[in-house]
């Protein structure tokens, strides 16, 4: 049996990225990673992860944080340790695949700002999505992280996986990440893969898992005497659930051995106690349900920031009750598209129709998004297996499915879309310019400074069970109807946030079209008098990350439309109506 030589293992810290993002929904504001990430500096880590995922939509979302001056914050704090990010391979730090000029923009500006290791994957594992991030990050200078996502399905298994591995070690990559992000690598499948991959090629690997399923540090040790190089943790009080294995664990456990990590654990209790306070005050977004062992995991597959975002998504459609038919749709849904890992934008695109198929009942696949559309079209890449014939057929009938490379079929989109955000005064500096391309429905009001920051829910006192509490009111003042979003209740004080004025009528009107979730509205595709047929699509929502069309059931003439783009609306809110 191959045995592993004695080494010393490095580690990744995640706090500032994944942790957050998988327990708390990606809520940390930069306010409070700067004094974790002056303590994290001492440590001696091989990296930090703060940066990418999820953080930069959130931060233009809820925090009315700017993502570029974070990273340039944090970079002035993390002056020994490098500073890794995450990169979705084309989609970047979006949900789409973006034309090529746009992935050397970005690349290049994130690498100006301050991050020295790009970890760069794909859903699909389509290399092919990740080949021109890869080339921009070696022409920087920084050091490329090649990543398979790992999966288990009928179509991936330890020989996939290894040559997956050799092709991207000849694509010039200086390590190679196995990208557990839902916990389900088991310890012998670990030992297996990182062993096989090792014989293959000489090249230094990192695994990145969950402790969603309780198994991530069993896998650890495992990976540690086959010789894994790298490790990715969290800090203890944003570890575990559905987090990495805890740093503070690993560092002790290696401690005197010859994968001793050489980190002083007195340096990590200063870091430790900063991030008990920064959870003290971020408690209330803590879900029980992101902190549990979860070995339902296994089925369903959900990463760990997908399952804290879920939790949150099925709130706001008050649905959380349905959270178990839900978990049980996935696997369905997954198996329908051809076994993609639920990694983003995958994991929202197979999550969000699963929520779908719940929630509107009736047949499944009666309300698809515009990404599931797209991705049974090929626009997302190569589907690991072919997609169900029948699901095909009732989504895009008999449309041509691509084969090319998707972004091959992109045109340059830079020029065009720097000169849209000058000239609606959103540029102030260069990467305003990437934050509008990459977000061109929210971001105009993050740069023009009308985004509000989210605030923070208070945690629940043990005698009030959430349940009780409800998640929105109407109240009616001097006539006007205004909708209230509570955030906690203490005592016998409310406390109120989000309000403002219901635009939209509720209940019944003739030829009324209801929102049959709440959203955002992102485009409405009418105008008073349009003539429209049956199916026609009239407003397109933003719900869960994805875009959620809305058709007219019926031929007619649009006669009223009562909500405006960027309008938030609530399940049951009349949109338009169609005569």
């Amino acid at each position: 049996m191959y045995s592993a030589a004695p080494h010393k293992v490095k580690i990744t810290d995640t706090t500032l990225r994944d942790a957050h993002q998988s327990l708390i929904a990606t809520r940390l504001q930069t306010e409070d990673m700067i004094p974790l990430a002056e303590s994290l500096d001492t440590c001696g880590f091989f990296s930090v992860e703060a940066w990418g995922g999820a953080t930069f939509d959130t931060s233009i979302r809820f925090l009315n944080d700017d993502p570029w001056e974070r990273l340039q914050r944090i970079k002035n704090e993390l002056k020994r340790t490098p500073i890794q990010m995450l990169l979705r391979g084309q989609n970047l730090v979006g949900y789409r695949h973006y034309s090529d000029d746009v992935v050397d923009k970005f690349v290049a500006a994130a690498h100006k700002n301050g991050v020295d290791v790009f970890r760069v994957f794909d859903a699909l594992n389509d290399i092919r999505n990740m080949q021109r991030s890869m080339d921009q990050v070696k022409q920087a200078g920084a050091h490329l992280q090649g990543t398979i996502c790992y999966t288990t399905s009928p179509v991936h298994n330890t020989t996939t996986f290894i040559e997956m591995a050799k092709e991207l070690a000849a694509k010039d990559c200086d390590s190679i990440c196995i990208k557990d992000m839902a916990g389900l690598i088991m310890p012998e499948a670990a030992r297996e893969l990182i062993t096989g991959i090792k014989k293959a090629v000489d090249i230094k690997i990192c695994l990145h898992s969950h402790s969603t399923s309780g198994i991530a540090p069993m896998s650890y040790q495992a990976a540690i005497e086959a010789g894994v190089d790298i490790l990715d943790t969290a800090m203890s009080p944003f570890a575990m659930g559905t987090s990495q294995p805890p740093t503070e664990s690993i560092v002790a456990a290696l401690k005197g051995t010859p994968h001793d990590t050489g980190i002083d654990l007195l340096r990590l209790r200063t870091a430790r106690n900063i991030c008990l306070q920064i959870r003290e005050k971020y408690g209330g977004l803590i879900s029980p349900i992101s902190e549990r062992v979860d070995s339902d995991v296994l089925i369903y597959q959900l990463p760990g920031g997908m399952i804290s975002n879920l939790v949150s998504q099925l709130k706001e459609q008050d649905a959380l009750n349905r959270l178990d038919e839900v978990f049980a749709e996935i696997p369905r849904v997954r198996e329908d598209l051809g076994y993609p890992p639920l990694v983003t934008p995958t994991s929202q695109i197979v999550g969000t129709q699963a929520v779908l198929n719940v929630l509107l009942g009736g047949e499944r696949y009666r309300n698809v998004t515009k990404e599931v559309k797209d991705y049974i079209h090929g626009l997302y890449g190569k589907s690991p297996a072919p997609v169900n014939e029948d699901v095909r057929r009732q989504i895009i009938a008999n449309d041509s499915v691509v084969t090319v490379r998707p972004a091959d079929l992109l045109e340059p989109s830079y020029e065009k879309m720097k000169a849209e955000a000058e000239k609606a005064g959103l540029v102030k500096k260069e990467e305003d310019v990437l934050t509008y391309i990459l977000y061109p429905a929210i971001a105009p009001a993050f740069l023009k400074g009308e985004r509000k920051l989210e605030p923070l829910p208070q945690k629940q006192q043990a005698l009030q069970p959430a349940t009780d509490i409800p998640g929105e009111m109407e109240v009616e003042v001097d006539g006007e109807v205004f909708t209230v979003r509570i955030v906690s209740v203490g005592g016998s004080r409310v406390e109120v946030a989000g309000v403002a004025p219901q635009k939209t009528p509720r209940g019944d009107v003739e030829g009324g079209i209801k929102s049959n979730m709440q959203g955002m509205v992102l485009k409405i595709n009418v105008s008073r008098g349009s003539e429209v047929k049956k199916g026609d699509t009239l407003v397109v929502l933003e719900a869960m990350k994805m875009e959620n069309p809305i058709h007219s059931p019926v031929d007619g003439k649009v006669t009223e439309i009562f909500v405006d783009t960027g309008d938030v609306v609530q399940k049951g809110d009349v949109l338009l109506v169609v005569q």
